[in-house]
């Protein structure tokens, strides 16, 4: 029995972190503008979202705009399409993603937790006075399955649909490549990877391409 797909957040949520500790590959931060992203290539793909197709701008700057506001019965897509809506002013995709990334990794996690994916422990450290909480997936197959769809497509034995293709594009973006646990050389696999997500709709390049720069300017904050 196929797995149901999961939306490209928390597949690159389940990605973005290590399968045994839980810890994040990137920074959360980081990983936050790329859950981000992925809400809104999810829209894209559902026929939601545009980008105004009249925009020559770059791809970050692009604007934002609802083909339809009809919910999706996500409820962080839904929360994306009406911030889109009722915002006041249309966003640029860069703007958008920053803001609406603030909580989102809390967001995913959260929804995760409650569709069973990932479980919440908590240990105590210093007699109880220090705790950590762990979040682990409940069964490795959901990071399993997206990973071997990526390392099909890496390796030339898949052709990619539109979701995986974009996966492809975010994985490779986030500098994740290295995680697939394939052989081969990290950069050439992201080049890889990067072509395949390429070859497919624009709008999603440019979404991808706006994570690519917040993520940047993230970089460039930290050495000021």
């Amino acid at each position: 029995m196929s797995l149901p797909r999961l939306p490209l957040r928390d597949e690159l949520f389940l990605l973005g972190h290590n399968d045994d500790t839980g810890q994040p590959h990137v920074h959360r931060q980081a990983l936050a503008l790329g859950l981000a992203g992925a809400v809104l290539i999810d829209l894209f793909l559902a026929g939601r979202l545009v980008l105004d197709p009249n925009d020559d701008r770059p791809a970050s700057e692009r604007w934002l705009r609802l083909h339809t506001d009809q919910p999706i019965g996500d409820l962080i897509a839904d929360a994306a399409i009406a911030a889109i809506r009722y915002g006041r002013s249309v966003p640029p995709v860069k703007t958008f993603l920053r803001g609406f990334a603030d909580d989102l990794y809390e967001r995913t996690r959260a929804g995760l937790v409650a569709a069973g994916i990932l479980r919440q422990s908590t240990r105590r450290r210093l007699g109880g006075l220090a705790r950590t909480d762990t979040y682990l997936a409940t069964d490795s197959k959901w990071a399993v399955v997206a990973r071997a769809r990526l390392r099909y497509l890496a390796a030339g034995r898949e052709q990619p649909d539109n979701h995986t293709a974009a996966l492809a594009g975010l994985v490779a973006a986030l500098g994740l490549t290295t995680h697939l646990y394939l052989n081969d050389d990290g950069t050439a696999v992201t080049a890889r990877l990067k072509a395949i997500a390429d070859q497919h709709h624009r709008s999603v390049r440019d979404i991808t391409a706006a994570i690519d720069a917040a993520v940047g300017d993230l970089t460039t904050a930290a050495y000021r």
